[in-house]
């Protein structure tokens, strides 16, 4: 009988582990909003990483210590934190700059997981307002697709970008308003 249970439970096991290891080896997440703001007004609240700060879902923790080196805003710029159990800690930098349309950066976490992932930004204008597409892609080892298995990381992401995005889309409306009544 203990023979037939430790069989079974090694079944599930080998079974849990080679769907966990049939997943994707990368992952998407992208969110979009439409702001009622030119691509000039809302670029340099993505790409300046002090403006950043202002709208972004990850600066949650108020005793975090942050580090800026190079341009605040242009290719080379360099954020780097150090957080509690929350944010963890890590760097982003600025690998491509095309003003007012597009910003390309390299995530590195170091903790709570050590990940690197490709984040873009896009601004295109769609008649009086601009749509702003955050993604973020990367890839998925196996400990990630057993993670999945138990937590929706795009799900999570995703609510962190639109929580992003609505805040970006508040204070770039409100720049905008600021300049059109000038």
């Amino acid at each position: 009988m203990l023979m037939t249970v430790a069989i079974v439970i090694l079944v599930l096991v080998a079974a849990v582990l080679a769907f966990a290891a049939s997943k994707p080896d990368t992952f998407r997440v992208q969110r979009s909003i439409a702001i009622k703001a030119s691509p000039e007004t809302i670029y340099p609240l993505v790409s300046d990483w002090h403006d950043f700060l202002t709208w972004s879902p990850f600066e949650k923790d108020p005793a975090m210590k942050r580090t800026f080196k190079g341009a605040a805003s242009a290719k080379g710029a360099i954020y780097a934190w150090e957080g509690n159990n929350k944010v963890g800690a890590g760097r982003i930098e600025i690998m491509e700059a095309v003003a007012p349309s597009r910003l390309v950066m390299q995530l590195d976490m170091i903790r709570p997981m050590k990940a690197q992932n490709t984040v873009e930004f896009t601004f295109a204008v769609q008649g009086g307002t601009t749509d702003v597409t955050w993604a973020m892609k990367g890839r998925v080892p196996f400990m990630g697709k057993l993670m999945g298995l138990v937590m929706n990381c795009e799900k999570m992401c995703g609510r962190q970008f639109e929580e992003g995005l609505a805040k970006l889309k508040s204070i770039a409306e409100q720049r905008a308003h600021r300049v059109a009544a000038a």
